[in-house]
């Protein structure tokens, strides 16, 4: 696509001639740094405020990131990492470059200014005359974070953080009856103004940048450690009392557990307070791998739990039973994303608690699954059927959700209604119709699949079949022309079908409404940036063609000659551990007319497991060889995560 320069689209909009933009072009060749824009407005062929609506109706502007790394104040790297930030957060990249202290305000307001074209301005907040407020409200300075500054004639000087668009410029100039000149300023000097002018309070524009910034975790955790101190072993109520009055260096140990935690992609975060004087471990578990975070001193074993109850809403005074809550922590810290907790009251009087970040976003798109290609064309053939049940099985935290979600994105279409029904909703999409199903009221799955049988769904998700009654509704909803998704806590597919009928579900109707069960597990993918490359030795590959099974790996069609495998280095991207990310292992039930046999004579899992064999499965650790043999992992992680 051929994209439009910033002068032809001057020339294409008559604001200039081409012998204009010939002679901007040619002093450009003297000054390289220098836009042609600005150029064309020092040479007199276009007014500041024309090039300006040009640029930001066709989004021309330069970016604030190229400005800040050409004046050498940033890197590339650091400019990632606070785009990153301020996608979470939902702040603009101005903000998250001064939360994480990458740059600081003035040079940040300077290139902001350069950015849109307009003077930087220092201003005096204790010089202001009074009567400058009387030109702006109130309100609206405070809204906009504008300040007038001085005023000399007709016209008055507006300072403020971010440019006004043009339009609001016009109308503010049409209602003050004054021509303005806008300027841009540091957030905290305008914030001073304020004070000054209209006696807002600097806490209410200014502050908010602050406490995100702490939130954020200027210090280290080294840092904030080492404010804690030495003291003798603490006291339930002491440690209550100073959580409850809010202690700062509490509140901000706490956030940076949780920041830290998500920067690193953790989906768990293990706060572990031990008896006596020894210290309390925070663990974290990234790419399903646990390991320590922090050592915090134990003075803080009754505070932290304490804090993060206060967060969730929980009952701090109760310490003999467990509770669990959710935390929005956009209430507290600048990233937008949600977590669960959960305590247990532990030996010694205290309290462990474990912290899941849950993993919200769009749904994974269907062909990064990683399924092979049996696999991928019986899903495909599962999710074009009309009706029919489609399990996805595994522990927790192997995917279950994501894989489902994956699937309902390939069938969610206008023509189709879908309902879901989920503890708690993490993945959403436009279209579907998501419900939150809150056991403590009586609003189970089963009350909630009962529900939505009497709103005419196409299909159905239902989170999790745990009792007979969920299974039992699911499976009637699917024989009555229904679609039905939902997941089980087994070991693989063919003992699914075992654990189903032990639940006392009717075999028969059981086996005409399967359509398929997918099993599976999360592996950790090898690092792309340090992996190793290597040609196995024959007894490697004899190794893993054993205990693949000699007889199923030669119906594979790999051959020795082609193998290339990769180990695990590690550098400095997936902190030295040689793993970062994770992939899929899939086993895939098919259920055929042997099958459907078989299930309705009850079968154990044994034979269950020979016929899915015969009709063409790989078992989940058979899946996970061949991605061993395509150099995405290795084999101590197919061993670790695949029993048999």
């Amino acid at each position: 696509m051929n994209v439009k320069k910033v002068g032809e689209l001057l020339v294409e909009q008559k604001l200039i001639t081409e012998e204009q933009l010939s002679e901007a072009l040619d002093l450009q060749k003297i000054f390289p740094a220098q836009p042609v824009g600005q150029l064309l407005c020092k040479l007199g062929f276009i007014k500041e405020s024309d090039l300006g609506i040009v640029l930001d109706q066709k989004n021309k502007r330069r970016k604030l990131g190229d400005i800040l790394i050409a004046s050498g104040l940033i890197d590339q790297e650091k400019i990632s990492h606070a785009l990153d930030v301020s996608r979470q957060s939902n702040i603009s990249l101005e903000k998250s470059i001064l939360q994480l202290k990458y740059v600081d305000e003035e040079s940040v307001s300077q290139a902001v200014a350069t950015q849109y074209d307009m003077p930087y301005i220092q201003i005096n907040a204790q010089d202001l005359p009074l009567e400058l407020s009387s030109y702006i409200s109130r309100v609206y300075a405070q809204k906009q974070r504008i300040a007038p500054i001085s005023k000399i004639g007709n016209t008055l000087t507006l300072a403020m953080v971010h440019p006004l668009k043009s339009h609001d410029i016009r109308e503010l100039e049409d209602s003050i009856r004054l021509k303005i000149i806008s300027a841009i300023a540091t957030e905290t000097s305008i914030a001073r103004s304020l004070k000054r002018l209209y006696n807002i309070d600097i806490t209410s524009t200014a502050a908010a940048v602050d406490e995100l910034s702490f939130a954020m975790g200027p210090d280290s955790i080294v840092d904030l450690l080492s404010k804690t101190g030495d003291g003798d072993e603490p006291e339930v109520a002491e440690e209550i009392k100073k959580v409850t009055e809010k202690d700062s260096v509490i509140v901000k140990l706490v956030n940076k557990i949780i920041y830290d935690a998500c920067m690193n992609k953790a989906s768990d975060i293990h706060i572990e307070p031990y008896p006596g004087k020894n210290d309390v471990i925070v663990r974290t578990r990234v790419d399903g791998q646990c390991s320590i975070y922090q050592k915090i001193p134990y003075k803080y074993k009754f505070a932290l739990p304490s804090r993060i109850k206060i967060m969730s809403e929980l009952d701090i005074a109760e310490r003999r039973k467990p509770q669990d809550g959710k935390i929005d922590f956009k209430k507290f810290g600048p990233l937008n994303i949600e977590l669960r907790v959960a305590t247990m009251p532990t030996v010694g009087g205290l309290e462990d608690v474990v912290i899941r970040v849950l993993a919200s976003g769009d749904p994974l798109n269907f062909k990064d699954l990683g399924l092979t290609d049996r696999n991928m064309r019986l899903f495909t053939e599962a999710l074009a059927r009309p009706h029919g049940l489609i399990l996805v099985v595994g522990p927790t935290g192997s995917g279950k959700t994501t894989t489902l979600h994956s699937g309902l994105a390939q069938i969610n279409q206008i023509n189709r209604k879908i309902w879901t029904a989920e503890d708690p909703v993490e993945i959403t999409q436009p279209g579907l119709r998501q419900v939150q199903v809150n056991p403590r009221i009586g609003f189970t799955f089963a009350a909630a699949l009962r529900s939505f049988l009497r709103l005419d769904p196409d299909v159905i998700m239902v989170g999790e079949m745990r009792d007979e009654e969920t299974a039992s509704t699911a499976i009637e909803a699917s024989l009555t022309g229904h679609l039905v998704f939902s997941t089980l806590h087994t070991n693989s597919a063919p003992e699914t079908v075992t654990r189903l009928l032990e639940m006392g579900l009717d075999p028969y109707s059981f086996s005409d409404s399967l359509v398929c069960i997918l099993a599976q597990r999360l592996a950790r993918r090898l690092c792309k940036d340090c992996k190793e490359s290597f040609h196995p030795s024959e007894a490697e590959f004899e190794e893993l063609r054993s205990e693949y099974g000699s007889t199923d790996f030669a119906k594979t069609g790999v051959v020795f000659g082609d193998v290339v495998m990769s180990r695990a280095v590690g550098c400095v991207n997936c902190g030295h551990t040689g793993y970062r990310g994770r992939l899929g292992i899939h086993e895939m039930l098919e259920c055929t007319n042997e099958l459907k046999t078989l299930i309705k004579q009850r079968a154990d899992t044994d034979h269950l497991r020979e016929q899915t064999s015969r009709d063409g499965m790989t078992t989940l650790k058979q899946d996970g060889i061949l991605k061993v043999l395509r150099g995405f992992t290795d084999i101590h992680e197919v061993r670790r995560v695949c029993i048999k």
